[in-house]
C-alpha cells in the first residue's frame, strides 16, 4: 500500500444542544510521517480522533485514512489503520497471546497465522518472556505495550496512538518512544500521535498541530513553532501577580512579545542573553526585584502558552499575548 495520507477537509462536529466541539478543521498527514496533536482539555482532539478511526460520524466535511473515505468507507479504514487509545481494555485473567491470537483471527488470519503473528508482536515490543504470565500482573509500561502490539496485529499502514505513554514511568516512556521511532522509520509507518508530553511531541514528531477550541491554532514543524515566539526567553519569577503585571507592562517594549503564567512573565526576543543586564537594571529602579531568573530556549510548553493562553497542563494563565 502506497497511500499513507491522513486528510481531513472542513471537518466539523456537532453535538444535541448545538454544541460545536470541531470547526471546520482542515489538515494533511504525509505518508510516513509522525504527525503530534496537541490542545487543551475539551479542544476537540478526542472528537477528531474518533471520526479519524470511524467511532464519530463527521456533522460536514470529509476525511479519508489511507485512501478511504471515514464515512462512506470505514472497514476498509479500519484495515488500514491501527488504533491504541489511551484507556486499555485489556481482559486481566487472559493470556498476552491469547488476547493477540483472538484479535489475528478477528482479522481473518487462521489459527497457526494467529499464533505466529502474536509470536512475533511479543518479541517486538519485549514481552515475549512473559508470555505464560496473565495480563492483569503486569506492569502499567507492560500493559502500554501490550496495547500497542494489538494495534499492530493486522500489520497497518497508518497507526493512531491517543496519549501512548500516560501514566508510564520515564524508563518505559522512553521505551515506547523508540518503538514509536522503530515503527516508523523501519516500516514507513505513518503515526498520528496525541499526546500529553510536549517532550514526546518535540522528540518524536515531524510535525505538530495545536487545536484550541475546536479550531486549529498552530502548525508546524517544533522548530518553526517554538521559533515563533522568538529565538530565546527570560523567564522571572516574582512574588505575586500584582509585581508580575507590573513588570510585564515595563518591560514588554523590549520583547518581540510575552506572556504571563501565574507569578512569571516571559519575555520573547532575540539575543536575550544581551538584553538581561537592562531588564535587570529597570526592575532595580523600580524596586521589583524577581526571586528568579532564567534564560532558555523557547519550547513547545512556551508556543502551548502563546498560542491557547494555557499551560499544556490545562491550567489556566494570566494575561498570555501574542
Amino acid at each position: 500500500m502506497t497511500n499513507r495520507e491522513i486528510i481531513a477537509e472542513g471537518l466539523v462536529k456537532r453535538y444535541a444542544g448545538n454544541v460545536l466541539a470541531v470547526d471546520d478543521i482542515s489538515f494533511q498527514v504525509q505518508s510516513g510521517e509522525i504527525f503530534g496533536f496537541l490542545g487543551p482539555n475539551g479542544a476537540g482532539k478526542s472528537t477528531i480522533v474518533a471520526m479519524l478511526t470511524t467511532l464519530l460520524r463527521p456533522t460536514a466535511g470529509s476525511a479519508t485514512v489511507g485512501g478511504y473515505d471515514v464515512a462512506r468507507q470505514a472497514q476498509e479504514v479500519r484495515r488500514v489503520a491501527g488504533v491504541a487509545l489511551q484507556e486499555i481494555g485489556l481482559d486481566p485473567l487472559m493470556k498476552s497471546i491469547e488476547l493477540l491470537m483472538i484479535q489475528g483471527q478477528l482479522f481473518g488470519a487462521n489459527r497457526k497465522q494467529a499464533r505466529a503473528r502474536a509470536h512475533e508482536l511479543l518479541e517486538l515490543v519485549k514481552l515475549a518472556d512473559v508470555t505464560n504470565r496473565r495480563v492483569g500482573t503486569y506492569s502499567g509500561g507492560m500493559r502500554r505495550r501490550l496495547d500497542l502490539a494489538l494495534a499492530l496485529v493486522h500489520e497497518p499502514a497508518i497507526l493512531f496512538l491517543d496519549e501512548p505513554t500516560t501514566g508510564l514511568d520515564p524508563a518505559s516512556r522512553r521505551d515506547v518512544w523508540s518503538e514509536v521511532r522503530r515503527l516508523n522509520t523501519e516500516r514507513g509507518m505513518t503515526i498520528f500521535l496525541t499526546t500529553q508530553y510536549l517532550e514526546e511531541a518535540d522528540q518524536l514528531a515531524d510535525r505538530v498541530m495545536i487545536i484550541d477550541g475546536g479550531k486549529i491554532a498552530a502548525a508546524g514543524t517544533p522548530d518553526e513553532l517554538k521559533a515563533g515566539v522568538g529565538s530565546e526567553s527570560i523567564s522571572l519569577t516574582f512574588a505575586d501577580t500584582t509585581t508580575v503585571d507590573r513588570a510585564r507592562e515595563m518591560l514588554i517594549a523590549m520583547a518581540t512579545s510575552a506572556s504571563t503564567d501565574r507569578t512569571t512573565l516571559r519575555l520573547y526576543l532575540n539575543n536575550a542573553a544581551a538584553v538581561v543586564p537592562a531588564v535587570v537594571i529597570q526592575l532595580q529602579q523600580a524596586g521589583m526585584a524577581p526571586t528568579a531568573l532564567t534564560l532558555r530556549q523557547p519550547t513547545l510548553d512556551d508556543v502551548f502558552l502563546s498560542v491557547t493562553g494555557q499551560r499544556f497542563d490545562s491550567a489556566p494563565a494570566v494575561g498570555a499575548s501574542e
